[in-house]
């Protein structure tokens, strides 16, 4: 609330201060008069240290870097048929294509699905990077370089987990400009980048801005390990590079938040080198496996375990006869380092595993029974997918129904503003299993299984060890504040 004074109340306002002790001297004072009265003593801050300031670039200096990469730079054209009910017409996608052929004859051919995206040549030989949506439905695939020249190019391989695919253009007959990768571990927050690629089709397009953060998770997968830009990155710039003021390629542009402006993402190139190397090589990738079902350590649990603090993966499942179980880790043992490298969060311990050699031997810390240990764990090969759930505990019921389940930890009830820890969270559901068809969703908390109460991963394992192909199975799920049922049988999408 704003006071006015009127006029007589000023005056007396000015007589009290005069009988006061002549504060109308400090209160007619000039602003140099204010700034000689004596400084009230205070405790000396303590100032932010001088550091040398990376100033935008000058002079050209952009446009210099722009010119050296764009010709390495490719603007990626695929055509795709046949790829789901893409190109079916309504009365197809109703009554579905065995009806359709009955009644109307053969299906005819897919109208082709066309794309756009980019990418990066690394190699002289026309080896070129890119995302691997951009290609993987692709029958094929035509590159235009920044000279107009168009070539052909086919895919060596793809990695789905890092959304990384590797080109080769004219069967390597032809020379061409390329890239070098730089080391995205050296980039720092606010370091200088140019984003570079053909957003909505508008080839060798560049944007400049700077890493506004890194190792950024967006549950894409357990390989998330993010650049995140302010450089302008669009649809269309997927598979380009980002790159430093040296002109080195340290990351591939891969994803935007819908609906926002100045965030972008990158994969960093260290982790796109070593895939491109492996598919270049021996056209898959090969990663490093443990054996272990982990979870964050709550600082809840660090104290139920006694360790010193939170830092750390929990192991809460081992695999018989993996990697892991032959060195001795066990249930309830927090991982604190891998090969020396400190483990603060799940997506830590799956990178460092993912990405390190099969068969070679990796040194871990582990904190069991309030102390640390040193164990020696030779790394497997990780297998397929469902091998692994195979292998574990009630892993075919898992298998079978299409879902993976994790506990529900004090944190995830808190994200999910459940009133308690009871039942087991859906963290994974297999597209086109009968429980996505069934409308089963990531993030919701299976509370029943036919009837009968599941609490704890322990009873969701009976209750789904002994499930056959077939089995009705009605589930009660809880969706954030609502309670609902759905019903499938097992193993039929």
């Amino acid at each position: 609330m704003m006071v006015q004074l009127n006029r007589r109340t000023f005056v007396a306002a000015l007589v009290v201060a005069v009988l006061a002790g002549g504060a109308l001297g400090a209160f007619t004072a000039t602003r140099a008069e204010l700034w000689r009265q004596p400084a009230v003593a205070q405790t000396p801050a303590t100032p932010l240290p001088i550091v040398p300031v990376q100033m935008p670039p000058q002079g050209g200096t952009f446009a210099a870097i722009a010119e050296a990469i764009k010709p390495a730079v490719i603007n990626i054209n695929t055509v795709a048929r046949g790829a789901g009910l893409q190109g079916r017409t309504p009365f197809e996608e109703y009554f579905g294509e065995e009806f359709f052929r009955r009644f109307f004859g053969e299906v005819p051919e897919r109208i082709p699905q066309r794309s756009l995206g980019s990418g990066v040549i690394v190699d002289p030989t026309g080896i070129a990077l890119t995302n691997a949506h951009v290609v993987e439905r692709a029958t094929e695939i035509e590159v235009v370089t920044l000279d107009g020249g168009k070539h052909k190019a086919k895919v060596i391989g793809v990695d789905k987990k890092t959304d990384l695919a590797v080109l080769k253009l004219d069967d390597g007959k032809s020379t061409f400009k390329y890239a070098r990768l730089g080391d995205s571990d050296r980039v720092q927050v606010g370091d200088w980048v140019l984003a570079v690629g053909s957003p909505f089709g508008l080839q060798a397009t560049v944007t400049a801005g700077i890493i506004s953060a890194k190792a950024r998770q967006l549950d894409q997968g357990p390989f998330d390990d993010f650049l995140q830009t302010d450089a302008a990155i669009n649809p269309g710039n997927s598979g380009g590079p980002l790159v430093n003021m040296q002109g080195e390629v340290v990351g591939i542009n891969t994803a935007i938040v819908a609906g926002g402006s100045g965030i972008g993402f990158a994969i960093p190139s260290n982790m796109a080198r070593k895939i491109y190397t492996e598919l270049r090589d021996k056209g898959r990738v090969t990663r490093g496996w443990l054996g272990v079902s982990i979870q964050q350590l709550t600082p809840e649990l660090a104290r139920s375990f006694g360790a010193k603090d939170s830092k750390g993966v929990l192991i809460n499942e081992v695999v018989p006869d993996s990697p892991a179980a032959k060195a001795g880790l066990k249930p309830g043992d927090i991982l604190l380092e891998f090969e020396g490298r400190p483990m603060e969060a799940t997506g830590d311990l799956q990178r460092a595993v993912g990405f390190f050699s099969p068969d070679h031997v990796a040194k871990v810390k582990v904190w069991r029974d309030q102390s640390e240990k040193i164990l020696e764990i030779k790394v497997g090969q990780a297998p397929q997918e469902r091998q692994v759930q195979q292998q574990r505990p009630g892993g075919r019921a898992r298998s079978m129904l299409g879902l993976e389940v994790r506990p529900v930890t004090p944190d995830i009830a808190r994200q999910l503003n459940l009133r308690s820890t009871d039942g087991v969270v859906v963290v994974r559901v297999e597209d086109g299993s009968a429980a996505a068809e069934a409308g089963v969703q990531r993030g919701d908390v299976i509370k029943q299984l036919n009837g009968q109460a599941v609490r704890t991963m322990p009873d969701f394992e009976r209750l789904t060890r002994d499930v056959k192909e077939g089995d009705p199975l009605t589930v009660l799920l809880q969706r954030g504040q609502m309670s609902l049922y759905v019903a499938f049988r097992v193993g039929r999408g």
